[in-house]
Formats: structure tokens, C-alpha cells, sequence
């Protein structure tokens, strides 16, 4: 299938959403001017525009759609086509109820936002599919066209009836038979059990704790629901233009799709990234989103969407400071994007989102948000030769699996303050904080190029994840697993002993006593750390060869971590300081190494094929140590042996 490279062709795609529709054509002109001198190469457009393009049932118009490909290409710019599937028009709503999607609470959300879409619906799917064969009949030849966008952020749940129909003929599918699906979700306890079919349901509002199976598999359930939309639209763009490559953005690390089954059926893995400018760990956050989607694509990636200044939709919406939206653009060219764009062009003046950002905001061309985009857009050329289609390599794999967080996320769990995503962004950090360069990989992916993998938590595993970890350690890997791993199976049954008894066998745990939350305000003193969040009460059956043990109160003596062999596990979560020095530690020992020594804070290193990107996440000026002599790309600047650079300052150097 065709990729983002037969896209780029040698450089790196630069744009974003862009909505003519919403303007009037006097401006397009004025558009193209600024695009032009920005640097701009690519624009998306069609995302929300079905209401404009199907104003009434079956009736299209294209003109306007026509001319503005028309003025694209004629001005070198390439198009990413959207199908507008993700907002359908009122009409379709109104004439067909069944379209629309209801929540657990019965209630209908109707239209006058968007992803007001049933991914159950017959109709609805009848609609999108015409719509899209529609447009990929118009366009399929058009030489502006240089990728599809299929739908936007898919992220709707649906508890109505019709999902209610499609759900049961998941579980057929599933477990074929109601004794198979009973002892699977376990239906003996609460006199749950199911004795037809019809009987069974969306985990809708219950008076109590759902069943969390039930739950688990619906979730499964709306993941693949929503992967047939795409692929159904997908499908029929690639009959018409097979030479081309199709997309959907991912919202990172959102809990209703599993993006390593999503990832395998597109050309393209694109992602939205919306990191708070006020957050101090905003960079950090960027680079898991980032390692993810690379290793989700396998390869070069593309940022679909973030934004040039302030979002709209958190309780305060700073701007970004002078220079950051540079920074972080160019981190994602670091680890491994291919293409850097926007939502939006041009900042709207009306609707929902008029106070969210745009390349062009509404100060215009003189504001400094335009012209911090023209500077990227020149950055972006001058690089881009050098890295299209290169790759990060790592030497540590992070193992994520959305159905392990999903089982995990229970309303009955032991501690609510035990959040996943917090977890795994703790582990992820301490690991970027040593400069070491990261996959993500799903715990059944083959893990044997990597000298560490670590596991920060996953609650359930498979019998076939399990096996794969015990093979990866008897062949020579590190492996390093967090709490509260191996404790279920994939239908959220606890495994006999609080947690598989072969992993117990590796880690060198006779029994797991019991699980011992921590309070807010409460740590767990350890032998030269603090723990937070969790500890556990864990009797060794002594062929670990090394432990730390906790110090005082109920669980003084016993192990806080264990390491046996090359297999480490860790009860508890260390402090930020003390989770960097061991995972640090640890990757070393098993032959890993930081991209650069000596680094000063705040600053990241990244090698993406020749290049070597050092970022300065700091406002106050930085000189880093690079033994030898570089080019620095962005300035054509020949350095020896060091590297100065200024606030959010960014360098590029070519051997």
C-alpha cells in the first residue's frame, strides 16, 4: 500500500485544516498569498463541510470545492482530502433519528455540535458511504490530491438500540455460544446470568457497579464498530485512487480505540497533539504521544493537528510563548514526523471554535503567531531533504495494550487514584528524563531488538503476552514491570495468586499477600527512595538475587523491588528522581546508552538517522558539549564541539 513517503517526496509536509467554506471567496485569494509565503505545501479540506456539500438529501454541491482544488494546485499546493463524515448535516438527523447516538442514560445527542453519529447505524453508514463515493469520484484524478482524510477524531459510544442489536452479534461472534459468554463474564456473581440472547445489553446506567467484563467488552465492541466506519470509507477512496495513501487522526491515548488494530489498517498513522503550554511537563508529554505514534506507524508519522497558540476548550487557554510552537513542531520532525500541520489555517471568526488558534489568528499577518509560522515553514524546508523517510531507532521498548487499560479502568477497582495513563506517563518520563530514546510495542509484539523493555502496568495480559515476555528474558532481554502487571486474564478473571503464577516464577515471588494503596498525602519509605500511589505486600521465595526492601511500618522487610536474573519488578512507584536513576541504571546494564552525555537539564537529545536534534525545553539560554564538528541545518552554521542554544532554541546537526 502507499505511504506518507509517496506523499512527501522529500519534504516534510507543512499546513493544516483549512475551511473556505467559512469565508468568503475574496479572501481565498489572500489565503494563498500567506500560504505561499509561509511555506505552506499541503492543506486539508472537506473535515465538517457535508452540509455544504450535501445541503439536502442527495443534492451535492462540489462548485465551490472545485474551484478552491483548482486554486491549490494551481499554486503548488497538494490537498488531503476529508470525507466530512464525522458531523453530519441536521437534515440527516432529523429525517432519520436512528443516525443519532444514545448515551447510557438513555438520552439522545443530537446534532448542533458534532460526532453526533451512530457508528451502528445502517443509515447513517448508507449516508457516509455515498457522500465519500461522491467525492472520490469527482476527485480521484485531480492533481492537487495527494491523500485522504477519512471522517476526524473518531470518538463516539453509542447505547442505543440498534448498537444494543450490533452488540449482541459482536458477543456471537465473540463467544458463539451464551454458556461461553456467561463463564466469560463471570455472570454467577449478582445473578447475572443470561438465558437468550436478547436479554443481553449495552452496559447501559445501572443502580450499582456494572459487570466489568461486560463493560471491558463493550469497549472492544465500540473499537471495532468505529474501525468498520473507517474502513468502509477507506475502502471505497482506495478503488478509485489505489495509488494513494488514506488516514485517520488518532486523539492520543483516547480509550475508545485501540490504535495497534487501528494502525494496521491505515497507509498513514496521523495523530492530533494538544500539549498544555503551561504544563512544565508539556515536552514530555508531546514525546510519548510522538514515540507512540512512530511505533504505532513503524516508521515516519504525521501530526495532523495541534495548534499554533491557545486551544479553547480547557477551563483557562493560555498562548503559546514566543518560540515553544517551534520547539514542539520541531520535536515531532525529531522523533520521526513526517509532516507538521495545523487545525486551523485561518482562525474562525464565528461558531464553537473562535477562539481557538490558527496559523493565521485573528491579528493577521502582522500578529506574532502568523509570523512564527513563516519562520517554521523556512526551518521546515531546510530540513526537510535530510529527514523525510529517515527513522528513530531505540534501544527500550515501553509495552502499552488499550484492552489491559480498559480492564484496568473498572469503577471497583482497588485504588481510583491509580490511573493508568498517569502511570505510564511516570514511566515514560523517568525514562526520557535519562535520555533515552523510546518504542512503544504491544506486549505480543516480537521484542527481541531491544536490549530493555519495561512495563509500567498491565493488568491483564494474555497467556500469549505472558509467554512472549518469559521467552524475551530467557533470551537474553531486560525486562522491567511495574505493579499491579500480570494480575488478570484478557476476560478480567484475577489470576490464581494475585498475579500469573509464571510471572511470579521470574520475578522470584512466592505469594502476593495483598495490594496496599496509598493515601494522597502518604508514601511508602523505601531503602533510598520514597514510593507513591502503591505498594504491595510481597514474600520472596529467595532466588531473587537482589532486593530494596521497604523500611518501617506494615510492610518494613519486605520487598519493595525484586530482581531476579534480568527480570525486575517494582511494587511500588518510585519518585520521579529515584524511577529515572533505576530505570537509568537498569538500561544501561542491559547495554542501552543516552543519545548524549552530560546534557544539561531541560534538554533533549534525539538522533533521527545522520541527524542529531538537540532541544532546549528552558526559557534561559543553554550550551550544550558535542564532541566533534557538526552543521547546524537551520543556520548553516559549522559548531566545534559545542552548541549554544537560546531560549526554546533548537539545532539540527548533520555530521
Amino acid at each position: 500500500m502507499p505511504g506518507l513517503d509517496d506523499t512527501t517526496r522529500g519534504r516534510i509536509l507543512f499546513g493544516g485544516d483549512h475551511n473556505p467554506e467559512q469565508w468568503p471567496e475574496e479572501t481565498w485569494q489572500e489565503d494563498v498569498r500567506l500560504m505561499k509565503d509561509a511555506g505552506v505545501n499541503s492543506v486539508t479540506l472537506g473535515v465538517f463541510s457535508w452540509s455544504r456539500l450535501e445541503p439536502r438529501p442527495g443534492e451535492r454541491d462540489f462548485g465551490w470545492l472545485d474551484r478552491q482544488m483548482d486554486l491549490m494546485h494551481e499554486h503548488g499546493i497538494g490537498v488531503v482530502l476529508a470525507t466530512p463524515t464525522s458531523s453530519p448535516p441536521p437534515w440527516l438527523g432529523h429525517l432519520h433519528p436512528d443516525t443519532l447516538p444514545v448515551d447510557q442514560d438513555g438520552r439522545t445527542e443530537w446534532w448542533g455540535g458534532r460526532q453526533h453519529f451512530s457508528h451502528s447505524s445502517a443509515t447513517y453508514r448508507r449516508h457516509a458511504a455515498a457522500i465519500t463515493e461522491a467525492l472520490a469520484t469527482r476527485y480521484a484524478g485531480h492533481p492537487a490530491l495527494t491523500l485522504w482524510h477519512i471522517n476526524n477524531e473518531y470518538c463516539t459510544y453509542d447505547y442505543g438500540d440498534e448498537a444494543a442489536g450490533r452488540f449482541r452479534r459482536w458477543l456471537k461472534d465473540r463467544y458463539a455460544t451464551l454458556d461461553a459468554l456467561n463463564s466469560a463474564w463471570g455472570t454467577a456473581f449478582w445473578s447475572q446470568g443470561y438465558g437468550d440472547w436478547e436479554e443481553v445489553m449495552p452496559p447501559r446506567h445501572a443502580h450499582y457497579l456494572k459487570n466489568p467484563t461486560q463493560v471491558l467488552d463493550f469497549r472492544r465492541f465500540t473499537s471495532d464498530m468505529l474501525l468498520e466506519c473507517f474502513v468502509a470509507e477507506r475502502d471505497i477512496v482506495r478503488r478509485h485512487t489505489p495509488h494513494l495513501p488514506v488516514t485517520t487522526n488518532f486523539m492520543p491515548l483516547w480509550s475508545g480505540q485501540d490504535a495497534w488494530h487501528w494502525a494496521e489498517e491505515e497507509d498513514v498513522v496521523s495523530v492530533d497533539l494538544y500539549p498544555d503550554p503551561r504544563d512544565p511537563l508539556g515536552a514530555q508529554h508531546g514525546a510519548l504521544v510522538q514515540d507512540m505514534t512512530r511505533s504505532q506507524a513503524r516508521g515516519p508519522w504525521m501530526l495532523m493537528e495541534q495548534a499554533a497558540g491557545p486551544v479553547n476548550w480547557r477551563g483557562v487557554n493560555h498562548p503559546k510563548p514566543r518560540g515553544l510552537n517551534r520547539l514542539w513542531s520541531l520535536q515531532a520532525v525529531a522523533r520521526g514526523a513526517d509532516a507538521v500541520c495545523y487545525f486551523q489555517w485561518r482562525q474562525s471568526r464565528q461558531g464553537a471554535e473562535k477562539f481557538h488558534s490558527g496559523m493565521v489568528g485573528h491579528a493577521g499577518e502582522d500578529g506574532r503567531t502568523y509570523q512564527e509560522i513563516r519562520q517554521l515553514g523556512a526551518d521546515l524546508a531546510r530540513i526537510g531533504p535530510h529527514t523525510v523517510g529517515t527513522h528513530v531507532t531505540a534501544d527500550v521498548a515501553v509495552l502499552h495494550d488499550w484492552h489491559s487499560w480498559w480492564a484496568g479502568a473498572q469503577d471497583g477497582r482497588p485504588s481510583t487514584r491509580v490511573e493508568y495513563t498517569d502511570v505510564l506517563h511516570a514511566w515514560h518520563r523517568a525514562l526520557w528524563e535519562a535520555h533515552l530514546t523510546t518504542d512503544f510495542a504491544h506486549p505480543e509484539h516480537d521484542l527481541t531488538r531491544y536490549k530493555a523493555v519495561v512495563v509500567p502496568q498491565s493488568y491483564a495480559l494474555t497467556d500469549t503476552a505472558i509467554d512472549n515476555l518469559l521467552a524475551y528474558v530467557r533470551h537474553g532481554g531486560t525486562l522491567v514491570c511495574g505493579f499491579l502487571t500480570g494480575v488478570a486474564d484478557e476476560d478480567d478473571r484475577i489470576r490464581p495468586g494475585g498475579m500469573d503464577a509464571r510471572l511470579r516464577g521470574l520475578f522470584g515471588i512466592r505469594t502476593l499477600h495483598e495490594w496496599w494503596p496509598l493515601e494522597a498525602d502518604e508514601t511508602a519509605t523505601c531503602d533510598g527512595f520514597r514510593g507513591t500511589l502503591w505498594a504491595e505486600e510481597i514474600e520472596p521465595d529467595g532466588t531473587a538475587a537482589g532486593t530494596v526492601p521497604y523500611k518501617g511500618g506494615e510492610l518494613d522487610g519486605l520487598p519493595a523491588v525484586l530482581r531476579k536474573g534480568r527480570a525486575w519488578y517494582v511494587s511500588t512507584l518510585p519518585e520521579p528522581d529515584a524511577l529515572r536513576d533505576l530505570l537509568a541504571r537498569i538500561a544501561t546494564d542491559a547495554g542501552a546508552r543516552p543519545v548524549l552525555d552530560g546534557l544539561p537539564a531541560g534538554v533533549e537529545a534525539v538522533r533521527r538517522g545522520d541527524l542529531l536534534f538537540l532541544l532546549n525545553h528552558e526559557r534561559d539560554p543553554v550550551t550544550v558539549e558535542v564532541p566533534g564538528t557538526h552543521r547546524d541545518l537551520l543556520t548553516e552554521a559549522t559548531l566545534t564541539d559545542r552548541v549554544a542554544l537560546g531560549r526554546y532554541g533548537v539545532a539540527v546537526l548533520a555530521p
